[in-house]
């Protein structure tokens, strides 16, 4: 790699990992045909002809495609000053990995804690004109939102208005929140993250996939020479990653369109924009007798016949917290119980457009899994930005926030006529920028989604998705819908005390008497 970042480049720390993961995958294959028991590490290295043994397997598994043994090595990784934009893009796009990461929500971003990517002086100076300005703007927007924070904070508990300097920082983390989302996605960020090996695997083949190639090339790297300095042997495990210039995606645009064109996607926005309806998440597809066939299955797991269990209290038994029980629990059972593996069923598809930074919480939920788009296909050259709530309803923020999507799109524009290649000058979208994409899952899964988003303190554009999506199952499976509501109803349903499982997070509003229509958010 010639060119180098202008900013500190990431951080790859090895922070943990399981012991002779390349010698662990081949003793649980030859356990699986072994007369002897478990065959263990040291098995498959005492001799020159198990070394022989396993390197033959080692081989033939890997060229086959039989690649689950690769799951048992798993690595812990600290990584620092990766972008947000990396993370979103490739580290969160899938759903085989844990992550633990600095919130935005919660921690105030300091200045200088930017990828800078390889950029001529002249593109640098831009670059970070621009960056400058949104750090500028974020610090002035937690100035300017914070007495409306404070109005709407008393509003809700107004006997805690005596005691104002106590809850000072809880405010400002709610400004923080908000100021966030004029940030590019260049932020750093740091965390821990795990993955098996197979996924490791996976991550060097495609490191030089859309949207971000350079900062994965570097990141991948260094997590994989960290891996091969603990265990040598996994160096004979990599496939070379596949030249982005073979990949099925860079193919497309370039026989199809050849150079960049932003005003070439504007017409698909509007397209995509006009179908929305409205919705923040507008139902496209669900399987229309899943009311019918949830209730059959119920009678399936539990061994009756119709006239035993009709549809309507098989429904009520699995989706009544006041009858299912683990709904209230926070450990999640839902995927262990036979019971609540009947909603497995039940499927839902989403058309959505939420913001870079709230897709970025939204993917979390990994077992809810959606079609992202390559980013610079839904860039148009014209600002296109979400507001918040609280800066779409106080015009002093709003005026400072427009001004500046105005310069920020107008700089992004510069470098892009300036040569920068869209990977490089993409880092400056805001995270407001918008995320459009289709998103499915079944109603196991999404159960579990909604019910933590649909909570007072979940992320503001989340929640009011869930809402939305919510309202529209409801009008199509009323009986599955009924009981999906915040954790608090859940957890009173179930008898659990208290009812709000966030202690001093509690959000002042006893949402658990509430139905959804009646949910209505001030902060």
């Amino acid at each position: 790699m010639t060119e180098v970042f202008l900013s500190e480049p990431p951080v790859v720390t090895l922070a943990g990992f399981i012991g002779e993961p390349y010698n662990l995958s081949i003793a649980a294959a030859r356990t699986c045909y072994s007369s002897k028991g478990i065959l263990t590490t040291a098995d498959v290295v005492k001799d020159s002809a198990a070394l022989a043994l396993r390197d033959k397997i080692a081989k033939s598994t890997l060229e086959a495609g039989h690649l689950t043994t690769r799951q048992h090595g798993s690595f812990v990784f600290a990584l620092d000053k990766i972008s947000r934009h990396f993370i979103w893009s490739f580290l969160h796009s899938h759903p085989f990995y844990n992550s633990e990461q600095v919130s935005q929500r919660y921690v105030k971003v300091a200045p200088g804690h930017f990828t800078i990517p390889p950029l001529k002086d002249r593109q640098k100076d831009r670059y970070l004109e621009v960056v400058n300005l949104q750090m500028e703007t974020y610090n002035r927007l937690i100035e300017l939102l914070l007495p409306d924070i404070r109005r709407r904070f008393f509003k809700i508990f107004p006997a805690r208005e005596k005691s104002e300097k106590i809850y000072e920082a809880k405010l400002k983390k709610r400004a923080y929140e908000i100021a966030r989302y004029i940030l590019p996605v260049a932020t750093h960020s740091y965390m821990y993250h795990t993955v098996s090996a197979l996924t490791l695997l996976r991550y060097y083949r495609l490191s030089e996939l859309f949207d971000t190639p350079f900062e994965q090339r570097y990141v991948v790297q260094k997590m994989v020479d960290a891996v091969c300095e603990a265990d040598p042997d996994f160096k004979k495990e990599l496939k070379d990653p596949i030249p982005l210039e073979e990949t099925p995606e860079y193919r497309f645009f370039s026989e199809k369109f050849g150079r960049f064109n932003p005003a070439r996607n504007k017409e698909f926005i509007r397209e995509f924009d006009q179908s929305l309806d409205g919705h923040d998440s507008r139902l496209v597809d669900y399987k229309s007798n899943a009311e019918a066939v949830l209730a059959q299955s119920v009678r399936e797991v539990l061994g009756l016949f119709k006239a035993q269990l009709v549809d309507d209290e098989a429904i009520d038994l699995v989706m009544n917290p006041a009858k299912n029980s683990y709904f209230g629990d926070t450990l999640n059972l839902t995927t262990l119980s036979k019971l609540t593996r009947t909603m497995a069923h039940p499927h839902y598809t989403f058309q959505k457009k939420i913001s870079h930074t709230a897709d970025s919480q939204d993917q979390r939920h990994r077992m809810t899994p959606a079609s992202r788009p390559i980013l610079f296909a839904h860039y148009t050259g014209e600002p296109d930005y979400i507001s918040p709530m609280l800066i779409r309803e106080n015009d002093g923020p709003r005026q400072v926030y427009e001004e500046a999507m105005r310069k920020i799109f107008r700089g992004i524009n510069d470098l892009l006529s300036d040569g920068v290649s869209p990977e490089f000058a993409l880092y400056l979208l805001p995270n407001a920028f918008p995320i459009r994409f289709q998103e499915s899952g079944d109603l196991l899964n999404l159960h579990h989604k909604w019910r933590t988003r649909a909570c007072y303190d979940a992320q503001e554009e989340i929640f009011f998705a869930t809402i939305d999506e919510l309202k529209q199952v409801q009008e199509i499976h009323p009986r599955i819908a009924r009981h999906i509501l915040a954790p608090c109803y859940l957890r009173k349903g179930a008898g659990i005390k208290p009812y709000c499982p966030e202690g001093d997070r509690y959000c002042g509003v006893p949402v658990w008497k509430y139905g959804i229509e009646q949910y209505e958010r001030l902060l």
